[in-house]
């Protein structure tokens, strides 16, 4: 098993290199310059419109509700043990390339959400699509098409066997472990291998829950997650503030780590010393706050093209919200409580030190702080993993011609892969989801590139009607 994890790791490695880094945060900065830095100048409209329909849309599910599903796939673990481990691995600098890569990602989602719409096609089931495969085939051509089916395989892969999956559940019964038998006293045998009892019972509940919400497809997942969502998101973030807010005295000097860890200024540490620490803060900071927010993946834009509305723009400005609650607002919270407290020093992993940091932050006893993080982690994880489900589901119908037969199956094996996920090894996991995530965003970089002039026009089109009408 080490051996293959080392493998795995080296793959990891490979495929989230300094290329692959510097294409997307390029591809970013590309659309950025390109909509005149729209995720600074229309994030109120964007806010605005996330809670306000648009009257006569066409579509599956209202625009609130696209987003709820596209949250619900990406405030997950990424938000609680991603920021954790990014930062134990590049240290607090490492919360700095998240939000640099967050900030140019709401660029990349806008651009995605708006070629959602603009391409999107109904199947003959009614089913509104789209997504990176079909505006890659529509948008740059049916010669193309051999780039839509491989970012579908790619996306069917990382729904299967890395974000949407295993990494979730590991992440739910790693959290419940170290709250109900931190010490692993209470051992089964399962399968020729001891496992906690906590283990199971959580893998086994939080299974029978997903196949209940997953067989009813898009609309049920929509309708749990407008509701789960929001509430979670506010619970979270308003426990960080509270953290936070009790410990104003501590800010100045967590920000001083991050800015010194994000360019390598850290003590004793120059010339190439610097630079190396600053090569790790960046790639750990950027992998996993892609991860967490997956802008430039292209998972977003299969959520949003099942809304309701006929603007694309309209579409685009709601879609990049997400990345904004996502990684600006929810990562930094989980980061600065981390920060504070030391807890990325302390020789933890996972979600160990998200915990360690809600115990020492939070002015309640222990056991109720590690309870509060236990039951938003396992929310978050549980509706990123509803989320994705959709999203491989989407790519497989891509890939088959929509087939009920083959839909209807896959639902069962992906409810497998959630039973399975729980008995995977931390590293196994987190790099496998890393592999995928890296393997999908190179065939939707490629689109957004060469559909940036689509974009713009598009763009300055809408504001141009928008002010005409007013």
């Amino acid at each position: 098993m080490e051996k293959i994890n080392d493998i795995i790791s080296e793959i990891d490695n490979y495929v989230w290199g300094i290329p692959l880094i510097v294409l997307i945060m390029v591809c970013g900065l590309w659309l950025t310059a390109r909509i005149g830095l729209l995720q600074v100048r229309k994030l109120g409209l964007a806010l605005k419109y996330m809670f306000k329909d648009e009257e006569g849309g066409n579509g599956e599910v209202s625009s609130f509700q696209a987003l709820c599903t596209a949250l619900s796939a990406t405030v997950g673990t990424g938000n609680i043990v991603g920021v954790a481990t990014a930062i134990c691995a590049g240290g607090p600098g490492a919360l700095f390339w998240m939000e640099v890569a967050a900030f140019l990602g709401m660029a990349t989602k806008y651009a995605e959400g708006l070629l959602a719409i603009k391409y999107r096609r109904t199947d003959k089931n009614g089913n509104m699509l789209g997504g990176p495969f079909y505006y890659i085939e529509n948008g740059l051509g049916k010669n193309w098409r051999w780039l839509g089916k491989l970012f579908a395989l790619f996306g069917l892969l990382a729904g299967l066997m890395g974000i949407g999956t295993i990494t979730q559940i590991n992440g739910i019964t790693s959290a419940a472990n170290n709250f109900f038998d931190p010490e692993g006293r209470h051992i089964i045998n399962v399968l020729g291998v001891d496992q906690t009892v906590t283990t199971v019972v959580a893998g086994l509940v939080i299974t029978l829950l997903a196949a209940l919400i997953i067989i009813g497809g898009i609309k049920r997942i929509a309708t749990v997650s407008e509701v789960v969502v929001p509430a979670m998101i506010l619970i979270y973030v308003g426990s960080c503030l509270l953290i936070i807010f009790t410990h104003l005295g501590e800010i100045p000097d967590a920000v001083m780590q991050i800015i010194k860890g994000a360019f390598g200024l850290r003590p004793l540490a120059g010339g190439l010393a610097g630079f190396a620490v600053m090569k790790v803060s960046v790639r750990s900071g950027v992998a996993r706050g892609i991860f967490s927010n997956e802008a430039g993946l292209g998972s977003a834009p299969i959520a949003a093209a099942a809304a309701r509305t006929n603007e694309p723009v309209r579409q685009g400005l709601v879609t990049m919200t997400g990345t904004f609650i996502d990684t600006i607002l929810v990562c930094t919270m989980t980061g600065l409580s981390i920060i504070m407290a030391g807890s990325h020093e302390k020789g933890l992993e996972g979600v160990a030190v998200t915990t360690d940091a809600f115990q020492q932050g939070l002015p309640f006893p222990e056991r109720v702080s590690a309870f509060m993080l236990m039951c938003c982690l396992a929310i978050f994880a549980f509706t990123t993993i509803l989320g994705w489900n959709y999203y491989s589901e989407r790519c497989l119908s891509y890939l088959t011609g929509s087939h009920k037969r083959i839909t209807a199956v896959y639902k069962w094996v992906y409810i497998v892969f959630v039973f399975i996920g729980p008995y995977m090894t931390v590293e196994a996991v987190w790099n496998l989801a890393d592999i995928f995530n890296g393997l999908m965003a190179l065939p939707n970089i490629i689109a957004l590139l060469f559909l940036s002039d689509t974009v713009a026009s598009e763009t300055k089109d809408y504001f141009n009607r928008l002010k005409a009408e007013k």
